[in-house]
Order: C-alpha cells, then structure tokens, then sequence
C-alpha cells in the first residue's frame, strides 16, 4: 500500500470511530451483546491496525497526531468492564469518553496531513 492511499484509510477511518462508539453504546444498552461484542472486537483490530499505521506513516515523514497511549488506555477500561460484566460502564464510556475522544482527533486536524 501506497503512503497515499494509507493516509487516505487511516484518515477515513478515524472519521468513522464516533459514529462507531454510539453504535457500540446502544447495543449494549439495548442488551444486544452478541452484536456488541463483535463491534468490540473490530473496534479493538481497529485501533490496533490505526496504531501500526501511525507509526508505518511516521516513519515516512507522516504526521499522524493520535495519542496511541491514550486509546491503549480505552481499550484496557473496556476490556474491564467485560470482564466485570459491567455493560452500563463499557457503554458510557464508548458515548462518553471514546467518541468524544475521536470526535476531538477529528476536529482539531489530527488525521495524517
């Protein structure tokens, strides 16, 4: 993949993480964990792959302004709340703490110029 094309993915995928974030909170508030889980589990791959991509486009001279530790952060939290069972916590911090999060990556230019 082209650094080109990596920015663009990187860039459109950052934007989508928000929208994600709610979807994930309904689910669990409307009890549809199995769904909630699987969006979880891509959510995770997600930062992940966002995480190799931020440092792949660092190293090209890419500026990419995501604070990995911080979603390393999340993820650990969420991955608490999981295993407490504890779907009201996990929720709200996916509409309260993770899509504002990326809301703010989003608004304040920190997707890779």
């Amino acid at each position: 993949m082209e650094i080109k094309e990596l920015i663009e993915s990187y860039n459109d995928y950052v934007k989508k993480i928000p929208d994600g974030a709610i979807f994930i909170a309904n689910y669990l508030r409307e009890d549809k964990l199995n769904n909630a889980l699987i969006a979880i589990k891509d959510f995770s791959e997600g930062v992940l792959w966002l995480s190799e991509a931020s440092d792949l486009l660092m190293k090209n001279g890419a500026h990419a302004a995501l604070n990995i530790g911080q979603i390393q952060e999340f993820l650990i939290e969420v991955n608490e709340g999981l295993e407490k069972q504890d779907y009201v916590l996990v929720a709200d911090m996916f509409e309260y703490e993770i899509a504002p999060f990326f809301e703010e990556v989003v608004s304040a230019k920190g997707t890779v110029q």
